[in-house]
């Protein structure tokens, strides 16, 4: 499949941000106008929000896009079978995002967290029977550790199974923690890499400078990631200031400068923007028209080295042992 550089995220369709239908739905008519190919969603955006209102942007015109959803996380307060990465909740839940998203296949189904407890060849199976089936039409991950990246393919290969052909992990200018091994593990297994908050979470849309520092309507449930008061953040805030003067410098917005940075990388198959409104999308879009100078990276290397993330919270998944006293300390008998 072949896809636009920029994707076009629906996180932000539906109860998660923007509650009106219509307006949503005239944000994905812009893109698609636009030339954007790609819709990225997720069933667990607003509880399957986000997943009707893709599909109904979508009826007419389904033939022409490129659709990516996801399956892992709780559509449930209670049962603790609906969410993971089971072929029980696999197979139950895709049904689901075919009927909220008005379509009889998915382009792209990605697992959207690595879930220790499940094998790989339970999720790769129930995947691979979709995909036979006609349901899904390629396989994919998101935010997995590079070393589950690696079982997984293996897995596939000795299984028979089909395999994952990308990963969705998080990167930005502040978030380059997977430059390490994520990237160059998915380039040497010829994997597709679709990044995602390659804006930081909005820390470089511009909104947060010293001096105007707003408060963030994730603030209160995500605290990790935007508490002004922890020093991670903190680091994030300075390092926002330093790059928008950087941009500045440069002759662009904050905006371009961060979705630039991240579709240079040579892994990188394409960038998810998750705009809210038709104002924010059009701030990004003209970020595929930026050829960032040697110079230009150079600096922004001395403001965040290669291969760092400032505040660990923006990692999208943590090892539970580390979290688990239980896990990491050999108990008294």
């Amino acid at each position: 499949m072949h896809v636009t550089p920029l994707c076009l995220g629906a996180m932000m369709f539906g109860a998660w941000g923007n509650r009106d239908h219509d307006e949503s739905i005239r944000v994905i008519d812009h893109a698609l106008e636009a030339g954007i190919n790609f819709i990225d969603t997720a069933d667990v955006y607003a509880r399957g929000e986000s997943e009707e209102i893709v599909g109904k942007a979508l009826k007419g015109r389904r033939d022409q896009i490129v659709l990516a959803t996801k399956v892992h996380g709780p559509m449930d307060d209670t049962d603790p079978n609906m969410k993971g990465n089971s072929r029980r909740w696999i197979v139950q839940e895709v049904e689901a995002s075919l009927r909220r998203l008005q379509t009889d296949w998915i382009d792209l189904y990605q697992i959207h967290r690595w879930d220790p407890d499940t094998d790989h060849e339970e999720t790769l199976g129930a995947l691979t029977d979709l995909q036979r089936a006609g349901k899904i039409r390629y396989l994919g991950s998101s935010t997995y550790p590079p070393s589950a990246i690696v079982e997984a393919q293996w897995v596939a290969e000795k299984r028979g199974l089909a395999r994952f052909v990308c990963e969705q992990p998080p990167y930005s200018i502040l978030v380059r923690g997977v430059e390490t091994e994520v990237l160059p593990t998915c380039r040497r297994y010829g994997m597709g890499v679709i990044p995602w908050s390659p804006l930081g979470g909005g820390w470089l849309s511009g909104r947060y400078r010293k001096g105007s520092e707003p408060t963030s309507h994730r603030a209160d449930r995500i605290p990790a990631r935007y508490d002004l008061s922890l020093p991670e953040n903190q680091r994030k805030l300075d390092a926002a200031e330093r790059l928008a003067q950087l941009a500045e410098q440069a002759g662009l917005s904050l905006i371009h400068l961060a979705l630039a940075f991240v579709i240079r990388h040579p892994a990188v198959t394409a960038a998810i923007i998750g705009p809210r409104t038709l104002e924010q999308l059009e701030g990004q879009l003209g970020a595929l028209d930026v050829e960032l100078s040697d110079e230009v990276l150079d600096a922004i290397d001395e403001i965040v080295p290669p291969g760092t993330s400032l505040n660990p919270a923006d990692a999208g998944w943590r090892p539970p042992h580390l979290d688990d006293p239980a896990e990491r300390r050999r108990l008294p008998a």
